[in-house]
């Protein structure tokens, strides 16, 4: 653990505040902040808090003491002012000094908790009061300690330490007299007066130790507070490095193991929650990848199943990964049927246990939790390292950064003692609290959230269109082109979420490769959009074989692979899912000198109606759209003047030579696609894009 202070980077930060007192200590709180947040094995996403005690002026310009705490869910890596919720600080200490007189030790009614802390939010001008955020759940015992600045990070060495059957008389051995130390309470206003009590008791303490929870440290100044932190956190990291390296035996692992791919499909569709068969609605997860030589020696440990059941790293974790992984058998693709059914049974087998437990906490504590995902979060696999998974890829990737880093940890603990986690009523209590689920109950509910969408040709107009059209309604987005030139421009378009990889359609190999890369990335695919073509033109009497087999490699063939693909991914997962083909009016109503485009494109879309047949009881959906004259890089501006003058037409009224008299934008071919896609029972289906041309019309 490094000290990265530099005093002169603090002025850097340079927030512009609207009207505090002490902006230069608003500053180095922000800083501060920033620099625990780089460090993961201090706070992971959204985890920890930071404040500052300041005075600010209220809508009458009255000044009035507040502490500005960062508010629920912030990340630290990066913070702003944003991130924090200025909340008055004297109604607080009100409370505090009422209960602490008054010598009750009793728990706060968590309704009334939450109530404390919103009804004492400090607005500044009217409009703040719809729009505030909820300060951390921390805020009280940041409220309660009279130190300027409180920094509460949840330190990995800390966890180590204490989550120990002596995990208390570890830390003190380690850390001494300077620090109290408070065993594990939930986060709130009980754990805040134990904080209180503890500083009453011995005002001179540097810091507290939470156990299995995380250390607080605080100070006058940003910087001292910093150092404290970094100071007892290196401390304990070199003591753990003294300690004998526990040795963890691997079983023996099958001669033939499937790859990372193969169980991801297998894996993401026993999860996949349908809502029922007739619906065609099919909840969906993404999946995170992770592997190393830590992870690899965990996973295939002989005693694994036991050693990850006994819970979180910290209960901050919980809400998010769930207190214990899914563990899977080893993958042995000697009999892959029987794998699979065995990733189904243990799914299953989770939810199940899942469900029992939150009924046995219901009937202890007299609670009324009904609706919950009950699917794991985290899934460890013996020979190959584990998947986080979540609604979308950003919780998926979450999940797998704190399965790795509780890995690591879950290992040394074990390594210095016995790892030991808090106990199933204490994780009830904090799983299901609303202020926690606050963290994670950010709005996931578009349309495509969760599914991945595979579109070919994604540098051309209707590629593109029709990713960032999937991408805006929730999807995450695999784009692929074979112009390696422009990929740069799709990545800047769709954003670093974004697969984007070169990939010649005509080519099985490169196909092949994205579809897995997809798979690694994401989980799995659900939709593909197959869009390449190549509008190559001659009179059908005099085209060379050469000009009409290219036209059918790329403008036929390319689908088939593309498909082929789909097919086995889709399969595998168990739920079905969409091929979307962008065919062409050329396929019903051919121009002159069109036939080498028009011959593969007619083609293409008897191959929609035989997958539709096909793969239909797969409940794998095959669709088609047929476009007409869209502005792109295959209708530029030259192929535009030579089918303007084929048609004898102008070259504004050949665009909007249909019944509607407008043109077709590349826009309206990818709402078409999104159409499709959200058609749980159409198959089979053409949908014209052209404004209305009768000869074009399917009979």
């Amino acid at each position: 653990m490094q000290n990265l202070w530099e005093e002169t980077a603090v002025q850097l930060v340079d927030q512009e505040f609207e009207n505090p007192s002490d902006q230069e200590s608003l500053n180095a709180l922000i800083y501060a902040s920033r620099l625990l947040g780089k460090v993961p094995d201090l706070v992971m996403h959204g985890g920890g808090n930071t404040s500052v005690k300041t005075e600010l002026r209220d809508m009458l310009g009255k000044p009035e003491p507040v502490i500005m705490i960062k508010r629920s869910g912030a990340d630290l890596d990066g913070i702003t002012k944003d991130g924090f919720v200025a909340v008055r600080i004297n109604p607080l200490k009100e409370v505090r000094d009422h209960f602490f007189e008054t010598n009750q030790h009793v728990a706060l009614d968590p309704g009334l908790f939450k109530t404390l802390l919103v009804q004492n939010i400090f607005y500044r001008h009217p409009a703040e009061v719809s729009q505030s955020p909820v300060p951390s759940i921390e805020t009280l015992l940041h409220a309660f300690l009279p130190h300027k600045f409180i920094l509460h990070t949840h330190a990995f060495a800390q966890l180590i330490l204490s989550n120990q059957p002596n995990g208390m008389a570890c830390c003190q051995h380690v850390l001494g007299d300077d620090y109290s130390y408070i065993p594990y309470i939930k986060p709130g206003f009980e754990l805040a007066m134990k904080a209180y009590e503890a500083y009453h008791a011995k005002p001179e303490i540097k810091g507290l130790v939470l156990l299995k929870h995380g250390l607080v440290t605080f100070s006058d100044t940003a910087e001292e507070a910093y150092n404290q932190m970094i100071d007892l956190v290196q401390t304990m990291e070199s003591h753990i490095r003294q300690a004998d390296t526990k040795s963890f035996p691997s079983i023996e692992l099958p001669q033939k193991l499937a790859s990372p791919e193969e169980v991801a499909s297998v894996l993401r569709g026993a999860c996949a929650f349908i809502e029922d068969e007739d619906s065609g609605k099919v909840d969906t997860f993404c999946l995170e990848y992770r592997e190393s030589e830590r992870i690899s020696t965990y996973v295939n440990y002989t005693g694994v199943e036991e050693l990850s059941a006994r819970g979180a790293v910290t209960p901050d974790f919980i809400v998010r990964t769930r207190n214990k992984p899914l563990v899977l058998p080893a993958p042995d693709l000697t009999d892959w049927e029987a794998y699979t059914e065995k990733v189904k049974q243990a799914v299953g087998d989770y939810s199940k246990e899942f469900e029992a437990y939150v009924e046995r906490q219901n009937s202890k504590n007299g609670s009324a939790i009904t609706s919950f995902d009950s699917r794991p979060r985290v899934a460890l696999v013996p020979g190959l390292g584990l998947f986080g998974m979540g609604k979308n890829s950003t919780q998926a990737k979450i999940n797998a950064d704190i399965a790795e880093l509780s890995v690591d940890a879950i290992m040394k603990a074990e390594s210095i003692g016995r790892f030991e986690s808090i106990t199933e009523s204490e994780v009830f209590e904090i799983e299901f609290w609303d202020m926690e689920q606050a963290k994670v109950s950010h709005n996931t509910g578009h349309e495509f959230t969760g599914k991945v969408l595979l579109v070919t040709g994604a540098a051309g107009a209707i590629g593109l269109a029709a990713a960032k059209a999937f991408q805006q309604r929730g999807a995450e987005i695999v784009a692929t082109d074979f112009n390696e030139e422009a990929l740069s421009f799709v990545q800047n378009e769709l954003g670093n979420n974004a697969l984007v990889l070169k990939c010649d359609v005509t080519k099985q190999d490169d196909v092949s490769y994205v579809f897995r890369q997809a798979v690694r990335r994401f989980g799995g695919v659900d939709v593909v959009v197959s869009n390449v073509g190549i509008a190559l033109q001659g009179r059908i009497g005099e085209v060379s074989d050469e000009v009409l087999r290219k036209s059918f490699e790329v403008n036929f063939f390319s689908h088939q692979t593309v498909a082929q693909q789909a097919i086995r991914i889709m399969k595998a997962q168990g739920y079905g899912g969409d091929l979307l083909f962008n065919v062409s009016k050329q396929a019903v109503n051919p121009g002159p000198d069109f036939g080498p485009y028009g011959l593969p494109k007619a083609s293409t879309l008897f191959l929609v109606r035989q997958y539709a047949l096909d793969h239909g009881r797969d409940k794998i959906r095959a669709n088609g759209v047929n476009a007409d004259r869209i502005r792109s890089g295959l209708l530029n501006k030259d192929m535009i003047k030579a089918r303007s003058k084929a048609r004898g037409l102008s070259e504004t009224d050949y665009m909007r030579g249909n019944l509607l008299k407008m043109e077709v934008t590349a826009e309206d071919v990818a709402e078409a696609f999104v159409h499709l896609a959200l058609e749980k029972k159409t198959t089979g289906s053409i949908t014209t894009v052209d404004g209305g041309n009768i000869a074009a019309a399917l009979r």
